[in-house]
């Protein structure tokens, strides 16, 4: 029978995607206050593979990915989640922006093996973690780069999007070995 091992930490990335520099500007700030400094941002990409957030959060949506410097407990997805969530809602309720949505922050975990992708929302291949969140995991490292699955959104199968993970992945790696 196999025993149970100890926890390895992860890596907490977090897409995060607005209208509004100042609102990207503002979710970054938060998140750094909670999570620790950014050690890798990519470079904003117009995210318009989906007119999903068009009614909440307007048009010509601009998405970046978030790297922090700590690494976390892997159980701690749900908290960070419902963070998130809550930043969200701290935003909108300012009415500093037109929209009711002005930012979006999807957290994830990423460890050697995968990437996992926090939501509310259940599918077929979401496994419930707890208090409403559930997680996905959305790419996959295999034959050494992040592959998509059947399910995998289309932005996160985007080459700029796998690079800057692979980038996080060798950071990842690095402060493994360090600890």
């Amino acid at each position: 029978m196999a025993e149970p091992r100890p926890h390895v930490p992860v890596l907490i990335v977090v897409a995060a995607f607005s209208r509004y520099e100042e609102a990207l500007s503002w979710g970054r700030q938060r998140l750094e206050e909670c999570y620790g400094p950014v050690e890798l941002a990519s470079d904003p990409f117009s995210f318009n593979q989906t007119t999903y957030y068009s009614a909440t959060m307007g048009t010509e949506l601009r998405k970046q990915f978030l790297a922090f410097r700590d690494l976390v407990a892997p159980d701690s997805l749900p908290d960070i989640k419902r963070h998130t969530n809550a930043l969200e809602s701290e935003l909108s309720r300012q009415q500093r922006f037109r929209e009711v949505r002005p930012l979006n922050l999807d957290p994830g975990h990423l460890s050697l093996g995968k990437f996992l992708l926090a939501t509310t929302k259940d599918q077929a291949h979401r496994v419930y973690l707890r208090d409403g969140i559930f997680a996905e995991v959305t790419l996959r490292y295999e034959a050494g780069a992040f592959e998509p699955w059947p399910w995998t959104y289309a932005d996160y199968r985007q080459d700029c999007v796998r690079s800057f993970l692979q980038e996080a992945r060798d950071y990842y790696r690095e402060r493994l070995r360090e600890s």
